[in-house]
């Protein structure tokens, strides 16, 4: 019996379950680049580029390694352009009696998938098992958790893999260095560049059909230096412990001008294709630690973002869905400013942030979460317009880790399900811990008025706003404290200043 094994985008490794059970003499590999995937958001032109480059790369190694592959290009005549339409139209093709998919990593994909009814062939689901906890794993730690906070799972998931644990207790005698992982950068902590790869002619000719046919999409194409075969991601991985991560865990939350990249890794692009694995990615930090290579603060500090919050987002995805992207606890309703996709604004930490995005497909999670999120949460946007925004313009953002980091963590629409607290901060945090405001139009020791940095006035009208939802979270007590304690004509200053503000944009 032939069998077909459908290889999603984001399943680009030899490991990936559904493999296991094709045999090479007899099953076919199904690929497929397919408009809708494409389309269904206008993603940037650069994570369009780099997912198609890594498949046709990895297709090319699994014929090298004896498979038989059907590869459907996007330019394709015989394209049906679903993924659904395509698997009916080669399972027909090969008289295939059984269709094998790994589990999809977005909802909207399995639903779609699930729905895909032939009496020609039935549909084998596999686990993916490149994560570290299982769906079921996660739900059972979670079902009993009034408070399911990610640091309660990061430390099981230590102890269960035994990550930087030593005789059943955390190495340095601390799970967590978060304290020590705050300096801000100044401009003598320019990092070493990430490493680059130039095209090949696969990429390049991924390039030229990108440009064609998805012109009006947002986002620069070139300069085009990503990795997009698993043996350039495993260079970038070297290259990174080797060059970057021993200040990482000093600078991760820290920002610069015109430094888009600082001492972060770049390498969510290829653990979410597959082109790494997070326990190869995890173990050779805890080498690189335990050879003395780099600081404890630093090792920790990036494990805890592999084993901790990337798994744990996963396990909130999958717990949560199909039901999570309507939440909307403060029942934001603004639609999203223009300047998210032009950068045109005189806030320059927004510019510098939304015009680094735009050329790179890429900022770091302190340039998503404390500006561009921070900002969405205080003007009160649309979550879904947010959700959508954050799915197009990064090429590591799919559903299952974007949705949960915005919904949850960015804008608290949950209600506090995922986060403790709002993560809303006043100008004050984006100055300490970057050099934005000394070029800003606005001035950051301004509290109210013209001149004044919006984000000091929209924090304080932020919490005004929704006292009755927020002033009995006990992490924010002190803060309700002094707001309480504020002059009424102060206050009453900062609303009028917010509401100005808002309208404007």
């Amino acid at each position: 019996m032939t069998s077909l094994a459908l290889i999603l985008g984001d399943q680009l490794n030899k490991n990936i379950s559904s493999l296991k059970h094709v045999n090479k003499n007899e099953d076919i590999v199904l690929m497929c680049e397919v408009l809708s995937e494409a389309t269904y958001v206008k993603h940037h032109k650069k994570k369009i580029a780099f997912i198609l480059s890594a498949m046709r790369h990895f297709s090319a190694e699994l014929e090298k390694s004896g498979y038989n592959v059907e590869y459907i290009s996007l330019d394709d005549k015989k394209n049906t352009n679903s993924f659904e339409s395509e698997v009916q139209r080669i399972a027909k093709k090969y008289k295939c009696k059984q269709v094998i998919i790994t589990h999809p990593g977005e909802y909207r994909v399995f639903h779609n998938l699930e729905l895909l009814k032939d009496k020609d062939f039935n549909i084998k689901w596999i686990e993916d098992d490149r994560f570290l906890c299982s769906r079921i794993e996660f739900n059972n730690w979670i079902k009993d958790k009034k408070t399911p906070r990610m640091e309660n799972f990061y430390r099981y998931m230590r102890l269960k893999h035994n990550i930087l644990i030593s005789n059943n207790k955390p190495v340095g005698g601390k799970w967590n260095y978060d304290k020590d992982n705050r300096k801000p950068a100044n401009n003598e902590t320019i990092s070493p560049k990430p490493k680059i790869f130039k095209p090949d002619s696969i990429t390049n000719n991924v390039l030229d059909l990108v440009e064609e046919k998805f012109p009006d999409h947002f986002g620069e194409l070139k300069p085009f230096e990503l990795a997009v075969t698993q043996k350039q991601a495993l260079a970038a991985l070297n290259h990174f412990i080797n060059e970057r991560l021993m200040k990482f865990g000093d600078f991760q939350d820290a920002m610069l001008k015109n430094e888009p990249y600082m001492y972060h890794s770049l390498l969510s692009f290829y653990l979410n294709i597959g082109l790494l694995l997070p326990h190869e990615v995890v173990t050779k930090v805890q080498k690189a630690y335990e050879s003395e290579q780099i600081p404890i603060n630093a090792a920790e500090g990036f494990i805890r973002q592999i084993l901790g919050w990337r798994e744990y987002i996963r396990g909130i995805y999958w717990y949560k869905m199909p039901n999570y992207s309507a939440k909307n606890y403060f029942e934001a309703k603004k639609d999203l400013p223009e300047f998210y996709w032009t950068g045109d604004t005189k806030l320059n930490c927004l510019s510098q942030c939304i015009k680094e995005t735009k050329q790179n497909a890429y900022a770091h999670h302190i340039q998503r979460l404390m500006v561009l999120g921070n900002f969405s949460l205080l003007t009160g946007l649309n979550p879904i317009q947010v959700s959508e925004w954050y799915l197009i313009v990064y090429a590591d953002a799919f559903e299952w880790v974007e949705l949960p980091n915005v919904i949850g963590m960015i804008l608290f629409a949950d209600g506090g399900f995922l986060a403790s607290k709002p993560y809303a901060s006043s100008g004050a945090y984006i100055n300490k811990m970057s050099n934005y405001c000394k070029s800003c139009h606005y001035k950051i020791k301004e509290k109210t008025g013209g001149q004044a940095c919006p984000f000091n006035y929209l924090y304080w009208n932020f919490l005004d706003k929704h006292r009755d939802k927020l002033s009995k979270n006990q992490r924010l007590a002190m803060v309700y404290s002094t707001l309480n304690k504020m002059d009424p004509d102060k206050l009453s200053t900062i609303r009028v200043n917010a509401k100005s503000f808002i309208d404007s944009v």
